[in-house]
């Protein structure tokens, strides 16, 4: 009777380890990670100049322009030699969050809502101006995206926004500088999708870490970095779907971005981990 008892456990043991590791999978390749929901494709390990990465934007040439939370630098990442190449100073010290490339010019966004735009950023007659967004440090700004369709910079307000009922994703006309008052779309927080978040206040039950415009799809990634996870919204601001990221191996994500071809990367600030760049698929 012993013996069929110790064989049961045996069998039940083993069919919780199936389970488990239908979960998650560590393939042979130790930068590969399999979600049930994602997979980790590759993963580039960044120097100590992006311990604190923050931003990152897709630049036409394969590389990846990022900054940081302290330094007025855009860090040009090149990922096939997995290397900085090339370093461009805009500003003085400061909060950092989120970078935008349209063409040969950068915007770049400081938590208070101040965004720097430097034209030509990469060339000899680079010049950097400011404008302010209406928003301030209160608001955390760290999201920062570029609609080349209308031409507009998108930016969202980490913590809260104008009201504590829905996150905005607000549109900046590149020509005017000026932030429309009412958001283009609205994440709305009473969401049924939120509501594993009753302990929370409303408005921080998503804090937008950084977005993204699927070059392919038009739907909109937004990213959130407190409580890992990456939301899905279609054209017209609906969530689509949100995929909970495992903080085993999204220390905190911070910034995203696509390349041309639709692939996906996301940044982490160093954890207890290097800080690095991952290429991700969504199941």
């Amino acid at each position: 009777m012993k013996t069929l008892k110790y064989a049961v456990g045996i069998i039940i043991a083993v069919f919780a380890l199936v389970a488990i590791f239908s979960f998650m999978i560590l393939s042979k390749d130790e930068n590969k990670v399999v979600n049930i929901n994602y997979s980790i494709e590759q993963v580039w390990e960044l120097p100590k100049e992006l311990k604190e990465v923050s931003g990152i934007a897709w630049l036409k040439d394969g590389k990846i322009a990022s900054v940081q939370d302290e330094e007025g630098i855009i860090f040009i990442y090149h990922l096939e030699k997995r290397k900085i190449v090339d370093e461009i100073n805009f500003a003085e010290e400061g909060d950092y969050e989120g970078i935008a490339i349209n063409d040969d010019d950068a915007y770049v966004l400081r938590s208070d809502g101040t965004i720097f735009e430097i034209l030509d950023f990469r060339g000899s007659n680079k010049s950097t101006n400011n404008f302010d967004t209406g928003f301030s440090a209160k608001n955390n700004m760290e999201t920062l995206e570029i609609d080349k369709k209308d031409n507009n910079l998108i930016i969202a307000p980490k913590d809260r926004d104008r009201t504590k009922d829905f996150k905005g994703l607000y549109q900046i006309s590149i020509n005017s500088r000026k932030t429309e008052a009412i958001p283009k779309i609205k994440i709305n927080m009473n969401d049924a999708a939120f509501k594993n978040k009753k302990r929370q206040k409303l408005y921080n039950s998503f804090n937008p870490s950084d977005m993204a415009i699927h070059p392919k799809t038009g739907e909109y990634y937004v990213l959130e970095g407190i409580n890992p996870k990456l939301m899905i919204l279609n054209k017209s601001g609906a969530i689509k779907k949100i995929y909970e990221l495992d903080k085993k191996s999204f220390a905190q994500p911070e910034g995203i971005t696509f390349g041309a071809d639709g692939t996906l990367y996301i940044s982490n600030e160093a954890g207890d981990n290097a800080a690095n760049i991952m290429e991700i698929s969504l199941k």
